[in-house]
Parts: C-alpha cells; sequence; structure tokens
C-alpha cells in the first residue's frame, strides 16, 4: 500500500494496491449465473409465445376442417336426394313407356318365380 498526500488537505488516501477486492471467481461466477438464468427466461418465453402460435394454427386448421365436413355432408344429402330420384319407380316407368316404347305386360304374360 502505498500513502499519498493530497496537497490541498491533509488527509492520507490509500491507492487500490492493498483494498480489498473480490476475487475474479466469484465475479465470473455472477455473470455465468446471471447469463443462464437470461438464457432459460429467453428459452421460456420463447416456448410458450410458440406454443400458443401452434394453438392458433391448430384451431384455424379445426375450423378449416369443420367448413370442409359441413361442405361434404351438404353433398352427401344433395347426392342422396338424386340417387332417390332417379331410382324412383314412376321415373323408370315413364322412361321406359316413352324414349324405351315399352308397354305394361298382360297378366297373362307374367310368370311369377318364388
Amino acid at each position: 500500500m502505498t500513502k499519498t498526500m493530497n496537497r490541498s488537505e491533509d488527509r492520507i488516501l490509500w491507492t487500490g494496491e492493498g483494498s480489498k477486492t473480490r476475487p475474479k471467481g466469484i465475479k465470473l461466477g455472477l455473470i455465468v449465473l446471471f447469463s443462464a438464468l437470461a438464457l432459460f427466461f429467453i428459452g421460456g418465453s420463447l416456448f410458450y409465445v410458440w406454443s400458443r402460435i401452434k394453438v392458433i394454427q391448430v384451431g384455424y386448421e379445426i375450423s378449416d376442417a369443420l367448413k370442409k365436413e359441413k361442405s361434404f355432408t351438404e353433398s352427401n344429402k344433395k347426392l342422396r336426394l338424386e340417387i332417390a330420384t332417379l331410382k324412383s319407380y314412376a321415373r323408370i316407368e315413364k322412361l321406359a313407356v316413352e324414349e324405351l316404347r315399352m308397354v305394361k305386360p298382360h297378366p297373362e304374360q307374367v310368370i311369377v318365380i318364388r
């Protein structure tokens, strides 16, 4: 330690040669601890934001799938109605008589098979 005299005052100032300082290991440990905590906080925040974005994205996909399901259900109903209309006996009989020129058989022409 060295002593120096301040010219304007009668005080003795101590220079840093012998002053109490923290060991560099403690400072390094605090820096590492702070860095680890900061990385953990940043990583957790990024994971939270990513998971929220995924939830929203999956919600949109579910909404689109439900719209498609509704559309397919409506198309299915229309197609079933069209099938029922095309299979109706009245329509088939009308086509047979008008377009194919068929006639109804006489009762003696009908043979019942059991």
